[in-house]
């Protein structure tokens, strides 16, 4: 071990939120969501904001974000039936890419159950090659920037 662990994120450390329902299958053979689950919640809290602000299409629009990169911290367990609340932040805005953060909380907690990052890039839809981001996707993640 390497000394004490860094305390997880608080809920000022995140600049948009989401509810996220648990559900029964998310629950494993211990009585707690299973870690990849977690990963999901990620990328329907992240996603969901996406498409809500009018800055992804995910059957039509010609960009599309690729996950290259996740990981995630846990502190403490989530189970159903509970509402997660999930608060997102952009980490890093590249040209062609975002490093989101995201934590999820247990309704009411004031620090994060789990707290994750995942990377997109985004790509051309035809040709998966990367492309700059959209200036109404780009204007969008500087409003989740603490920068």
């Amino acid at each position: 071990m390497s000394g004490p662990r860094e305390p997880m994120a608080g809920r000022k450390d995140f600049v948009l939120w989401r509810d996220i329902p648990t559900r029964w299958m998310d629950n494993d053979v211990y009585g707690h969501v299973n870690n990849v689950t977690y990963y999901s919640y990620f990328d329907t809290a992240v996603n969901a904001a996406l498409i809500e602000a009018g800055v992804l299409d995910p059957q039509g629009g010609d960009v599309i974000g690729l996950v290259v990169e996740t990981g995630c911290r846990y502190g403490a367990a989530l189970s159903f039936p509970q509402v997660i609340e999930a608060g997102i932040r952009a980490e890093h805005i590249g040209t062609s890419s975002v490093r989101y953060g995201v934590g999820l909380f247990a309704a009411g907690a004031e620090r994060a159950a789990a707290q994750g990052h995942f990377v997109h890039v985004y790509v051309d839809r035809a040709t998966r090659r990367p492309v700059p981001l959209p200036g109404p996707l780009r204007a969008f993640l500087q409003t989740l920037s603490r920068d």
